[in-house]
Parts: C-alpha cells; structure tokens; sequence
C-alpha cells in the first residue's frame, strides 16, 4: 500500500505520523459563545461571569449528561471572557470559548454479540464520527447554564477548518461558477491548502534558525501528496488577530501554502487535516490549526506580482537608483564560452 493509498483509508478516529516527529493526531472540536439569558440580562451587565465555575459546569456536563461519559482535560477547554461591563449591551455575548476532545478510542469499538470489536470499515468509522459530533453539538448548542443565579445560554459550532463537506462544497460550487460560458480548459478544481496556526520553530532546521524552513515543511508535506508547489512564512497578521481569539497557539506561528501536482493529492490531504491537531514529539503542546483551501489562486498571483517587479526594474533605476541586473545580463550575453576560454587562457 502507498503512503497516499493509506491517507485515503485513514479513518478519522486514527492518528498519521509525519516527519520530523510530527503526528496528526484526531479530535472533536466545537466553539461556542455564551449570551446572558434574557430573564437575568440585567444581572449579567452587572457582574463579569465566573469562568472557573462555568468551567465546571461544562465539565460535569460532559460526565453525566452524555450517552457516553466524556472526560475532558482542563487545557482542552478554553474560556475567554468577552467585551466591557460599562459598555455591554443586553444582547453581547459575555465570554467564547473552545472544546477539543481528543480521546476518541469509544467510537473505534462496536458491539457484536454482547462483545466489544475493533471496527475497521473506514466508512463506518466516518459514519460513527459525523453522527457523533453531529450529536455533542445538539446537546450543546442552546444548553442553558445557571451560575450563581445568574443564567447563560450557549450558541455552538463547528469551526470552518474542522467542517470538510462544507468545504467541499464550498469549491464545488466556486469553481462551477468559474467554468461557466467563457471557460476554455477542462474541468476546474483546487489544489492548493493553507494553513495557519502552527509554531514557526517545528518547520524549522534544528540547531539552525527559528524561522521555518522550506526543506523541512517539503519533506514534512510531501506525506500527504506529490508537491508542485510551496510558501511558508512567518504569520504575523495571526499573531495580533490572536488578542481576540482563544483557538490560535500563543507565540510565533507561520503560514503554510501548499499546492499538489493532482487534485486527488489535495482531496485526501485536506480531508486528513480536518478534524486533527498537529503534535510535536516530546511536546504537551498541540496546535489546532486552521486550514483551508485556497481560492485566490495564491502561486498564480505571486508569481505575476515577481514579474511585474522585475518589469519595473528598468524605471526604478531612474535618478539616484541604479540598477546593475541589466548591464551583468549584457555582458553574459557578449562573449560565447570559447571567447570566455580565450580570454582566461592567454597564449
């Protein structure tokens, strides 16, 4: 079986080992935001919400107020209070939040006369993940919480990077769109991921820099699919949107653009990131990530936008600035490599 053959069979209650020391390693994730209930709005304006007890609270749900009792790490279950008493309407949400569960082993296990089996079938393992995801969020979503006499009422979701078939369908009807009327070529369709959110220092060379490395996220990526492709860059812009979101690794992140010889590739790739957390061996740490498919045609664009600078050298080169590119290109095209031999070895 090839490397790609065994990412299309992975089921998604499994882990995939990359290089490096990185595994993808499968989770449930949910984001919610919590209103006050219109019956006690008015007591919700005046006090911040316990974070620590509305902690607890979810936690205790998740033991006992579920089919299967779900214990739940405190690190997995971030609380971020939202916006300023003063300035707080009624309406504001007061605090967001993220889940991950990341124990997923019981969905790995069927019943077969009155005993427990490992199932293997991929389809019914994508089934039984779906469905139950699909249940934690209808507990969840509009569940109402009472703290110290004061009530809450949460809104859940499924994060965007985490939701494959709305991706899917999401570049299906992009690029049905696209090839209408004045479409030329065949059939269109992606082949390009982004992701964010991952530390710079794990694509990095080891004992070399910090920044991350092309080398190492090629021989990292190349596991999922054939590489065209490649940009990886430290994310900034993600560093400051992290002051108002809680579901970014704190610290230095970088920003990955990888586009795959086959469409095939793409498909099986993005579908394996959803739904996982990046972990590095040796570390507590794991990064849940954003990912994506790229519809602005990121290589296409970057190298027009090389071109046009190069185009531009020539007048830049007006006034004070000079540029030396055009006279070295001259005079490599001058002599001829016999000419170049003459000139070295003089009789």
């Amino acid at each position: 079986m090839s490397e790609t053959e065994s990412i299309d069979s992975l089921p998604p209650t499994k882990p995939l080992e990359l290089e490096k020391g990185l595994t993808l390693v499968p989770r449930v994730k949910l984001n919610f935001t919590i209103y006050p209930n219109p019956a006690t709005a008015a007591m919700a304006m005046s006090k911040p919400i316990n974070e620590w007890k509305l902690k607890l609270a979810l936690l205790d749900f998740f033991k006992s107020s579920l089919t299967v009792p779900i214990t739940v790490p405190e690190n997995d279950l971030q609380i971020q209070r939202l916006g300023d008493l003063k300035k707080r309407k009624r309406d504001d949400p007061v605090a967001q939040g993220s889940l991950a569960i990341r124990d997923l082993g019981f969905l790995s296990k069927t019943r077969i006369n009155n005993e427990e089996e490992e199932e293997k079938d991929v389809k019914v393992l994508e089934e039984k993940y779906l469905d139950w995801r699909k249940y934690l969020l209808e507990k969840m979503d509009g569940l109402d919480l009472n703290l110290e006499g004061v009530k809450y009422k949460l809104n859940v979701a499924v994060p965007a990077s985490d939701d494959f078939e709305a991706m899917k369908k999401a570049w299906e009807d992009f690029y049905a769109f696209r090839n209408r009327g004045y479409s030329r070529g065949g059939k269109q369709e992606p082949d390009t991921i982004i992701m964010r959110g991952v530390p710079s220092r794990w694509f990095a060379e080891p004992l070399v820099s910090s920044k991350p490395s092309m080398l190492v996220t090629h021989s990292i990526f190349s596991r999922l699919g054939n590489i065209r492709d490649l940009n990886v860059s430290e994310d900034n812009d993600l560093g400051k949107e992290a002051e108002e979101t809680i579901s970014v690794v704190s610290g230095l992140n970088c920003k990955i653009v990888v586009q795959f010889e086959k469409h095939s590739d793409f498909y099986n790739a993005l579908k394996v990131l959803c739904g996982r957390s990046l972990q590095k061996q040796g570390a507590r740490l794991k990064a849940d990530y954003e990912v994506t498919w790229d519809k602005d045609i990121f290589f296409r664009n970057s190298r027009s936008n090389a071109q046009d600078r190069t185009s531009r050298m020539p007048e830049m080169a007006v006034g004070n600035y000079r540029s030396e590119a055009p006279r070295r290109q001259q005079q490599n095209t001058r002599f001829s490599p016999d000419d170049a031999r003459r000139k070295r070895f003089k009789d």
